[in-house]
């Protein structure tokens, strides 16, 4: 896992920039995520986690500073060459799983490859066996509204690996699932992470959650507050730290004037 896959270099982003309202998300933000690695990203509101989570996605982009992805630098990019490289780099999951429900569960994990124009068969044999992996295979011919909340957000994951990304960017993938579902999912993360060597970043508010990653930071006021890793401690032992150091977090917060 030497192989550094996603990198940002001094990112800072000002929302409105020109105005008297100007505010700094992000303060000169350097991270570093190998390949095979999942990594947590845990923070406050307003901390600046969801901007972070958007600068590496490619879904906006910084005010300064560079953000690298398998060795290039994306904001060289045309509109066209990005939208193109986020599809052959990235997998989304999102809270709100965003299936369009008026789509089978079938159309809605081939949806990245039917955009791209790919081939009917490959698409075909592509959802087929991603449905299967995630134990939804007998409902592709389904709506997204007569399946579970756990169910549809294995349809959205399906989705998000279809195009066999490089990275997947997941944002509170556990927001709208309940306790067993949310494990289940971490489960299916930790899986994936470990026997596929699939690279995850994840932005989380739940410590539990976060104690199924291999490494986590944390974002408090637009900077890196505190890096931590799982290494070779039991889970249990690794949410105890995680919990520490989020209490110690808000602790500080409340404090200071």
């Amino acid at each position: 896992m030497d192989h550094v896959i996603l990198k940002t270099k001094n990112v800072k982003k000002v929302y409105n920039a020109d105005t008297l309202h100007a505010v700094t998300a992000l303060h000169d933000v350097n991270v570093e995520v190998h390949k095979g690695e999942f990594l947590g990203v845990m923070g406050p509101s307003g901390s600046g986690k969801s901007t972070f989570i958007n600068m590496i996605s490619t879904m906006d982009y910084p005010t300064d500073g560079l953000v690298f992805i398998n060795g290039k630098n994306v904001l060289n990019m045309s509109a066209n060459e990005i939208g193109h490289f986020r599809y052959e780099n990235l997998g989304f999951i999102f809270q709100e799983f965003n299936l369009l429900d008026t789509h089978t569960i079938f159309e809605n994990i081939a949806l990245p490859m039917t955009l791209a124009k790919e081939d009917p068969k490959e698409i075909e044999k592509r959802v087929v066996s991603a449905a299967e992996q995630l134990g939804i295979g007998d409902l592709l011919n389904k709506l997204p509204p007569e399946c579970s909340g756990g169910q549809r957000q294995r349809a959205a994951i399906a989705r998000a690996l279809i195009n066999r990304p490089g990275i997947i960017v997941a944002d509170e993938p556990t927001g709208n699932l309940d306790s067993e579902n949310s494990e289940e999912l971490m489960e299916l993360f930790e899986e994936m992470n470990r026997k596929n060597g699939t690279t995850i970043v994840m932005v989380t508010h739940d410590s539990y959650v976060a104690s199924f990653t291999s490494r986590l930071i944390f974002i408090k006021d637009g900077t890196l507050y505190k890096e931590i890793s799982r290494g070779d401690r039991t889970q249990d032992e690794y949410f105890s730290e995680i919990v520490s150091v989020s209490s110690s977090s808000r602790r500080r917060k409340r404090e200071e004037p």
